[in-house]
C-alpha cells in the first residue's frame, strides 16, 4: 500500500517517485450500479495509447496460473450479464471502443463458463483465443506504479461502551451527490458531494468537523472500535471486518464519502519531518500515530476526506470485500484502476516485483475496483486479502511495473488463432 514514498523504483524512478504519495484506494463502492459511484475519475489526463502485442511478449505469460484469473473473470461476468448492453464500464479511446460497454463482454463471458475449472492450459487458450493484449502507455511512458491494499480486521462492538468509543459512521441523511453531467454534458461522469442547507447545497463537513460533533455519532454509528487509528485506516481501505465481543464478525463496506479532497497523511508527516521520505508505509505511519496519541488526531485531521460505511451481511466470512463492480474481490487477482482509462471487468497483466520476496511478480488480474488515489492508466492497486499477512504485503507494495490490458477480440474472429 502506497501511503507515502517508498523504496526507489528500479526504472522510471523519477516518474514513479512523483506518484509515490498517492495513497489508498477507497475500495468497495456501492453494489447498485456504476453510474452512481462517488469516486471521481482520474485527473491524470495525458493521452493513453494502447500498443498491440503478442501474448509471448508479456513476461511470464506461459507459466502463469491463468485458471485463478479466469475464476475472478467469471465472477465479474456473473455481475456484468445483468447490466444493460450499453452500460458504461469506463475506458478511454480504444479501451472504451473494445471493452467500455457491458454488451461487448457477452461472447467472452459466455465462452469463459465452458472452460474447465483449475485447468491453467485451458484458461490460457481461452484468453489467447478471445482477447488481444495491449501494452498500456501514456505520453510514450510505460512505467506503471503498482501499489496494494487489503481488508483490515479490528476489534469492535455494535454499541458504544467501555473501550469502544470511536464510531464508524453510516451515510448521513443530509449528504447528497449531484450528477453534474445531467446539467452539463461536458461534465459527464463528474459528481459533486455536499449537504442540503435550506435550498442550497454546501460543501459537506470535513474530517475535523465530523469528529468534533458536526454529526450525531450515536444515531449514525453502525459500529464502535477501540482505536481511532484503526478507524482511520478502515476508511483508507474502504472496507473491513469487525470482530465483535460475541465472537461473530461484522463485514462493513464503503457507503459514500464527504466529497472533500483526499490528503495523504504520509506526505504531511514527511513535510513536518515526522517520518523520513524513504520510510513511509502504513506500518510506519501507524506506529508513529500510536506512539503519539496526543498528536495523532491533529495529523489525521489534515486529511479532510471522510468515508462512511454500511454493513455487508451478504458477505460470507470467506468472501472478499465488494469492489466497485459489485463483486467480491479475489486476493492477488483483483485490482483497482482508473476507469477513466481502463474499463472495469478487463483482465490486466501485471509485470512488477513481489513486495516481500522482491522476485518478479507476473500475473493476470481483473479490474474490479476503483480508488480515489488511482489516477491515470499507469497505476494498478492490487488487493491482497485480509489479515496480518495481507496487511504486510499491501503495506510494502510500492513498485514500478508494466501493465497490459486484455480486450475482447471481435466475435467473428474470437475463435481464431492466438497471438
Amino acid at each position: 500500500m502506497s501511503i507515502g514514498s517508498g523504496a526507489s523504483a528500479p526504472s522510471g524512478a523519477s516518474r514513479v517517485a512523483a506518484r509515490r504519495f498517492a495513497a489508498r484506494s477507497f475500495a468497495a463502492l456501492a453494489l447498485t450500479g456504476l453510474a452512481g459511484c462517488a469516486v471521481p475519475g482520474g485527473t491524470a489526463t495525458a493521452p493513453m495509447a494502447l500498443q498491440p502485442v503478442s501474448f509471448s511478449q508479456m513476461p511470464g505469460w506461459a507459466s502463469n496460473h491463468s485458471a485463478k484469473a479466469l475464476t475472478a473473470f467469471v465472477v465479474s461476468c456473473d455481475r456484468i450479464q445483468y447490466f444493460p448492453p450499453d452500460q458504461s464500464l469506463g475506458g478511454a479511446g480504444e479501451a472504451a471502443t473494445l471493452g467500455g460497454k457491458a454488451g461487448l463482454w457477452g461472447p467472452a463471458c459466455a465462452a469463459a463458463k465452458d472452460v474447465p475449472p483449475a485447468d491453467d492450459a485451458a484458461a490460457r487458450r481461452f484468453f489467447e483465443q478471445r482477447f488481444q493484449p495491449y501494452l498500456v502507455t501514456q505520453s510514450g511512458n510505460t512505467d506503471a506504479l503498482v501499489t496494494g491494499y487489503f481488508e483490515p480486521e479490528v476489534k469492535g462492538s455494535t454499541s458504544r461502551g467501555g473501550d469502544y468509543q470511536t464510531p464508524l459512521l453510516g451515510l448521513p441523511p443530509d449528504l447528497v451527490t449531484v450528477n453534474l453531467g445531467a446539467f452539463d454534458p461536458a461534465k459527464k461522469g463528474e459528481t459533486l458531494v455536499g449537504r442540503l442547507d435550506g435550498h442550497q447545497i454546501r460543501p459537506y463537513y470535513d474530517r475535523f468537523q465530523i469528529e468534533n460533533g458536526a454529526l450525531d455519532a450515536d444515531s449514525l454509528a453502525i459500529a464502535w472500535v477501540a482505536d481511532p487509528v484503526d478507524a482511520y485506516f478502515l476508511q483508507i481501505e474502504g472496507s473491513g471486518r469487525i470482530d465483535l465481543p460475541n465472537g461473530s464478525v461484522m463485514r462493513v463496506a464503503y457507503a459514500g464519502k464527504n466529497g472533500r479532497p483526499y490528503v495523504p497523511i504520509g506526505r504531511v508527516m514527511v513535510q513536518e519531518k515526522l517520518l523520513a521520505p524513504n520510510d513511509v508505509t502504513e506500518q510506519s505511519i501507524r506506529a508513529w500515530l500510536e506512539a503519539h496519541p496526543d498528536r495523532a488526531a491533529g495529523i489525521m485531521d489534515q486529511n479532510p476526506s471522510y468515508v462512511f460505511f454500511r454493513t455487508a451481511p451478504q458477505l460470507s466470512d470467506a468472501a472478499g470485500p465488494l469492489g466497485a463492480l459489485g463483486v467480491s474481490l479475489t486476493p492477488g487477482r483483483s485490482i483497482a484502476v482508473d476507469k477513466s482509462f481502463l474499463p472495469l471487468g478487463a483482465p490486466v497483466w501485471l509485470s512488477t516485483t513481489d513486495p516481500v520476496t522482491h522476485a518478479p511478480l507476473q500475473r493476470l488480474t481483473v479490474a474490479q475496483d476503483l480508488g480515489s488515489a488511482i489516477n491515470g492508466p499507469l497505476h494498478a492497486d492490487v488487493f491482497f486479502g485480509s489479515g496480518t499477512e495481507a496487511a504486510v504485503k499491501a503495506g510494502a507494495m510500492d513498485a514500478s511495473g508494466t501493465l497490459y490490458v486484455l480486450l475482447p477480440r471481435p466475435e467473428a474472429t474470437s475463435t481464431g488463432a492466438s497471438s
